[in-house]
């Protein structure tokens, strides 16, 4: 067993920043390839929102905010291997699987590495900045908690950041709210 990282949701601001959000419970890399000789300055508001805090889940080449630290067998270490050499010719134009595989793999240990010596279920962050024509990555860790506010199962250990109500008005007047009427 190994341990790779797995997209985490603890709320639903992944679906509203990133232009595809992953799918909790994903494989994913870091997938700083994905910024690579682009220019800063030319990316589009969410892009620039995957660069700086983006993991790359890699069944469906969306991105998630937080991964949470998970063992894997081998079977699906070479799964995750083979899915992201797929994606690499469906989204970025690789020749073929074969030609992909090595970048894949590379990536795949990349991930590893960042979770070999951390706890399970452990939260992992990342902040990417260009330097002059450097990325540059910051990852940090967070630690879940025995309990939650929440209690709820997929949250392993970990609150949510924000909490959604919905509320249906039929009308709302602001000015009347603001006693001008």
């Amino acid at each position: 067993m190994t341990r790779l990282p797995r997209t985490i949701r603890l709320d639903p601001s992944d679906t509203v920043v990133f232009a595809r959000a992953a799918e909790p419970g994903e494989w994913a890399v870091p997938g700083t390839f994905l910024f690579w000789g682009r220019d800063p300055d030319d990316l589009s508001r969410k892009e620039a929102i995957a660069f700086r805090s983006g993991f790359l889940g890699v069944d469906s080449f969306g991105h998630s905010t937080l991964v949470a630290v998970q063992e894997a067998s081998a079977a699906e270490r070479a799964a995750m291997v083979e899915t992201l050499a797929r994606q690499l010719v469906t989204h970025l134009g690789a020749p073929s699987v074969e030609a992909a595989r090595p970048a894949a793999e590379e990536e795949v240990a990349l991930a590893e590495a960042l979770c070999r010596g951390h706890d399970l279920n452990r939260l992992i962050a990342l902040h990417r900045r260009h330097d002059g024509t450097d990325i540059r990555e910051q990852f940090r860790t967070l630690r879940p908690r025995d309990e939650t506010a929440f209690s709820a199962s997929h949250l392993q250990g970990h609150d949510r950041a924000f909490q959604f109500f919905e509320e249906v008005e039929d009308h709302v007047d602001i000015f009347d709210l603001k006693g001008q009427r």
